[in-house]
């Protein structure tokens, strides 16, 4: 896609890539991105439920498909569901309740589908995360009767950077069966392990009639790196860790709060236009 616009999808990361610091849609993005959205689909890939990226969509003026979970729930265009990978409710009580006793030091959000409940929503932790994705959570300790047989898709973990380094450790060990990845320095998600961005990927390109080969992705954090490097060509944001940017086949000189994807896409689409 260097030297044009030759791809044929685009995914992106959000929070630290699509939207500014404070995790909101910058509304001079929205020009570029709605008009690269109506000639192909333009995903968001994200560890933010559904709920947390429509008001996305919605502020930058596209629809198109969603990647929820960094992976684990996967809808179309239209909101309909092409994959889900969920931690079964049996083993989702037994890990809620190991959080709990050996990590009292992070708050623990649960996520499934449409619902997102916590234990507390007065705790600060919850309440500014609420705050980032334009979505309320619901306060209930009663994960089987939210969840039921469907099971869980997400705990998110939220604490201070040296309490959630040392979480992703302890559940790491103790859960080899699941994925424990840091989104940002204060959050860390905890999913199947099947579940990943770059599954996520390949899905969406099958589903319109691509291949990975032909997309584009950007991002910025380490739950990043199995998308960029699944795509044909990526982009990491100049506010990007160093992995991620040594993982990606080009660093943009641009960082989220700088429209970095919005302005990569208009130098494409210019390019695309002159040759």
């Amino acid at each position: 896609m260097t030297n044009g616009l030759h791809a044929k999808i685009v995914f992106t990361d959000v929070d630290g890539t699509l939207v500014n610091n404070e995790h909101h849609p910058i509304p001079e993005s929205a020009p570029i991105i709605s008009r690269v959205a109506r000639s192909m689909p333009f995903c968001l890939v994200s560890a933010r439920p559904p709920e947390g990226l429509y008001p996305i969509q919605k502020q930058l003026g596209f629809t198109g498909p969603l990647a929820c979970f960094s992976g684990a729930y996967v809808l179309d265009h239209e909101g309909d569901e092409l994959f889900s990978s969920v931690i079964p409710i049996d083993d989702a009580l037994q890990i809620k309740q190991f959080l709990e006793e050996e990590l009292p030091r992070v708050v623990v959000g649960t996520y499934g589908f449409h619902n997102w409940i916590v234990d507390d929503r007065a705790d600060p932790r919850v309440q500014r995360e609420e705050g980032y994705v334009q979505y309320q959570s619901c306060e209930s300790r009663d994960l089987a009767g939210v969840f039921g047989s469907r099971g869980v898709h997400k705990f998110l973990l939220m604490g201070e950077p040296d309490a959630i380094r040392a979480a992703q450790r302890t559940v790491e060990q103790a859960f080899p069966q699941l994925t424990a990845v840091r989104s940002n320095a204060t959050l860390c998600e905890i999913m199947n392990r099947e579940a990943s961005k770059s599954r996520a990927v390949r899905l969406l390109c099958q589903r319109y009639q691509t291949t990975a080969r032909h997309a584009i992705a950007f991002g910025d954090g380490m739950n990043d790196l199995d998308m960029l490097q699944a795509v044909g060509q990526s982009f990491a944001m100049a506010n990007a860790e160093a992995e991620v940017k040594q993982a990606a086949t080009q660093t943009l000189p641009w960082s989220n709060e700088e429209c970095g994807v919005a302005r990569m896409l208009q130098q494409l689409t210019a390019g695309a236009q002159g040759n």
